[in-house]
């Protein structure tokens, strides 16, 4: 009796002990990790000792200054108060270099620095490691690879394609308006721009602008741009297992299927043409192939082809980023021409000198029309089509003004913040289309609406072209004038977007 007695507490006291070295195992870590990120962050101050910045908190950083929306706001008050760039503490030891001058750009731009994949990597489960975030000597391949399907000669035919797209869409808002005049048009110009990157670099048949599959596709990419933007600003989010364990997580897994399931379509139903008879010799003959066509026929350096998950992340990535950041450009250059009536009448008046009715439209057109072509561009640097990029240094930086960087640091490249600093564009919300008069003159990197250096956009001759032809169309058809009680509100979600739509008074010209 006394020996069982005695015997009970020795388990209670081994479970005892263990939680007792579990805890203090438990403290000693998490003291290291607090020394750790201690330590960061007192290398990081030292970092940016050179370049002020708002005080911020030391846990929260300048995260509690952010109003919801208001990034961009407040990221052109400190253009104002802080040349050249400035920190932006997202909390304790995380920050973000934001550069908007114009020499500062050229320096980071001009190097090979990589994106950082800390944050970039959150779209990978999206679009994979394509174009937009591969690295190094894999980026390169790929991008030469892809490059010529970009060449002069396969762009030209395309401009047929992307008015007859245009004109779906401009017929489309004819029957709108005949019930209502104020149209909210981002959705229509996604739509339309889908449809030209399914014709033009996916040899796809027919319209997808009345195409139900297209609408899920269009819904999802919404539904991810706005879940990448909050994953970024949620320090929780950032680890991979308790992301996927959030509603935000599961959204995320779900509507990245759908945007793949498309992409499959599209590759599964090209893959089906090239088998028939005689498809494939016919395509192997052409001087040019498209964007899909390289993909499939290409073959690496090493003699293999591509796997099926390089050759999807090439198509999510082209299909997203050759449709969303033209479909922002065109909707932003209407309502900026919309806000200026004048300006538009001027375009519309040469274009109707050019074009007529605009029952055709060529190639060699689109170079005819400098006055559009100034207000384009002017339009693009109020609202650039995507409004920065990331870095990450792999080595130390010395900027022209002698201040320095070490290497480690995250850089956030604004290009919004860059076309309105007052110290590169005078009264930068001016809309004046004078600035890109032919024989004006500009810093090489104050005006960057498709990126620099040698990662810059590969579609950039495409989406200039694309924009021209929707613009030119679109005036000879409409007159347009801004809804003054719905003004949109400039937001990033990786391509500039508006919080509450884009919404216009649009009039059919006889």
């Amino acid at each position: 009796m006394s020996v069982s007695g005695l015997s009970t507490p020795r388990p209670l006291g081994s479970i005892s002990g263990f939680l007792q070295v579990a805890s203090l195992l438990g403290l000693v870590l998490l003291l290291l990790k607090a020394a750790q990120l201690y330590l960061r962050r007192q290398w990081l101050l030292k970092a940016f000792q050179e370049f002020p910045c708002p005080p911020s908190h030391w846990l929260y950083g300048h995260s509690r200054e952010l109003q919801e929306d208001q990034d961009l706001p407040e990221l052109l008050k400190r253009v104002e108060k802080f040349p050249c760039a400035c920190p932006h503490w997202l909390w304790g030891s995380k920050v973000l270099f934001t550069v908007y001058d114009p020499d500062y750009m050229k320096v980071i731009l001009g190097r090979s620095d990589p994106k950082p994949l800390g944050t970039y990597r959150f779209l990978a489960p999206w679009i994979g490691y394509g174009l937009l975030l591969l690295n190094g000597q894999t980026w390169f391949q790929h991008r030469r690879m892809l490059t010529p399907a970009f060449h002069y000669d396969i762009l030209k035919p395309y401009v047929g394609l992307m008015a007859d797209s245009v004109r779906v869409m401009l017929d489309k808002w004819e029957k709108l308006i005949s019930q209502d005049s104020h149209l909210e048009i981002f959705g229509h110009v996604s739509l339309m721009t889908l449809d030209t990157i399914m014709k033009c670099a996916f040899s796809h048949q027919g319209s997808v602008q009345t195409d139900r599959n297209s609408q899920s596709y269009m819904q999802a990419v919404e539904d991810l741009k706005n879940l990448f933007f909050f994953r970024i600003r949620n320090i929780f989010y950032h680890n991979d297992t308790i992301y996927r364990l959030t509603s935000d997580g599961r959204w995320n897994h779900r509507a990245s299927q759908l945007a793949h399931q498309h992409t499959e379509r599209v590759i599964n139903l090209r893959k089906a043409h090239l088998q028939k008879e005689g498809e494939l010799e016919k395509v192997r003959k052409k001087r040019h192939l498209d964007f899909l066509d390289i993909l499939l026929f290409s073959k690496m350096e090493n003699g293999s082809s591509l796997s099926d998950e390089d050759l999807r992340a090439e198509v999510d990535t082209f299909m997203f980023e050759g449709h969303d950041t033209t479909a922002s450009g065109i909707s932003w250059i209407l309502y900026a021409l919309a806000m200026h009536p004048e300006h538009q009448q001027r375009c519309r008046e040469e274009i109707q000198g050019l074009l007529g009715d605009g029952a055709s439209i060529s190639w060699d057109h689109l170079d005819q029309m400098p006055y559009t072509t100034m207000c384009i561009k002017e339009a693009l640097r109020l609202y650039p089509p995507v409004p920065g990029v990331g870095r990450e240094l792999t080595k130390p930086i010395t900027f022209p003004d002698g201040r320095s960087l070490p290497k480690g640091i995250m850089i956030a490249l604004s290009f919004y913040a860059l076309h309105h600093n007052p110290e590169v564009w005078p009264n930068p919300e001016v809309f004046d289309p004078s600035r890109f008069a032919p024989g004006s003159t500009q810093h090489s990197h104050a005006f960057l609406p498709f990126s620099g250096g040698s990662r810059n956009c590969i579609g950039k001759q495409f989406a200039m072209k694309e924009l021209k032809v929707a613009v030119a169309l679109t005036l000879l058809r409409f007159e347009l004038s801004p809804d003054p009680s719905r003004v949109p509100v400039p937001i990033p979600r990786i391509v500039l977007m508006s919080k509450s739509g884009i919404h216009l008074h649009l009039r059919k010209l006889l």
